[in-house]
């Protein structure tokens, strides 16, 4: 495994790092074994968050025993200085730690976050404040906003930002990522495989191989996930023109309207089962229809409960018009049934 700076911490993590968001679907145990095999084939950047039900527990479990051999990054969507403390405090006592080495604010999207952050009470204050306490390292932001991102890394305030970049993704280079290199401000790639729609993890990662100063987060919910990521890492980044070809592939395909399965929309008040309700083209590019059909049928039924209430779209990072495309996708599944007899 490959080791880099995350920008001017001095803080040195594996080439690739783990996301927390997949154990959660494990039980306990698995999770564990999948954990301390990461670490044992040289991951060492551990990204989590509150909000991520049981994954700060499970890391916790697993790793606690090599805690001074790990970076530990988590999250808080907390504004205000009293939940942002709670929080901290939370967090410190589920990972089974005395420090976060970067504690990160989640999702900062808009303006009117970041003043409440930042205004008297808020949680910039309480931030410091743990920071000189020595309960925090370094902090850092992540978010689904580019504008918002550029603007937060401008700032000088903080250690790192992580921002979704993949090669169907790509307006990061630019100058979000110019800038954090040039400042030193360490670069966190989530959503390397695009929420799942990439199902190709070498040219996913040749593509990430090329930028060698952001420290990608795949999630992980296997041994066997593991071991396929860490085999790309073993050898040299050559990208062939072929390669080039199947990334634009991907682009033609996919476009730039599409769901990245974050699940911020979740849960739906009429029962919507929205996430792979919104990823069925791609299923069904994939499987006959008859086996789409039968495989997507309970959250494809579930789309007709919706009443464009408009809540999901308010949550959604990216803004997607989803009861629009949920109606799209379940005539698409309303076709492939006919066809499928």
């Amino acid at each position: 495994m490959e080791y880099i700076g995350l920008g001017k911490t001095g803080m040195k993590v594996s080439a690739v790092g783990f996301g927390g968001i997949p154990i959660i679907r494990l039980q306990t145990d698995k999770a564990v074994k999948v954990l301390r095999h990461a670490y044992d084939q040289g991951i060492t950047f551990y990204d989590t968050a509150n909000m991520y039900i049981d994954s700060e527990a499970k890391i916790g479990q697993a790793l606690y025993h090599v805690r001074d051999k790990i970076i530990i990054a988590t999250k808080t969507l907390q504004r205000n200085a009293a939940g942002f403390r709670q929080h901290l405090e939370g967090s410190l006592k589920i990972l089974k730690t005395d420090y976060i080495d970067l504690y990160q604010f989640h999702q900062v999207a808009s303006d009117e976050e970041w003043g409440k952050i930042l205004k008297d009470g808020g949680a910039w204050a309480e931030a410091d404040k743990a920071r000189q306490e020595g309960k925090i390292r370094f902090l850092g932001f992540s978010s689904h906003n580019l504008p918002m991102a550029i603007k937060l890394a401008k700032t000088g305030l903080f250690s790192s930002v992580q921002f979704p970049f993949n090669l169907i993704e790509q307006e990061a280079k630019d100058e979000l990522h110019k800038y954090c290199r040039e400042k030193g401000i360490g670069t966190i790639v989530m959503k390397p495989f695009a929420g799942g729609v990439i199902d190709n993890a070498s040219i996913a990662f040749k593509y990430l191989r090329q930028f060698p100063q952001i420290i990608p987060i795949p999630g992980f919910d296997s041994v066997k996930s593991v071991d396929e990521i860490i085999s790309i890492y073993e050898h040299q980044n050559d990208v062939t023109s072929h390669d080039l070809d199947l990334m634009e592939k991907y682009r033609q395909e996919l476009g730039k309207v599409f769901c990245r399965r974050c699940e911020y929309c979740q849960p739906c008040p009429n029962g919507v089962i929205i996430t792979p309700a919104m990823g069925y083209p791609i299923v069904a590019n994939r499987m006959s229809p008859k086996v789409t059909v039968e495989f997507m049928k309970a959250p494809m039924e579930s789309t007709r409960l919706c009443d464009k209430c408009g809540l999901c779209i308010a949550k959604c990072p990216y803004d997607l018009p989803i009861p629009d495309l949920l109606k799209k996708n379940y005539d698409l599944f309303e076709a492939h049934r006919s066809q499928a007899g």
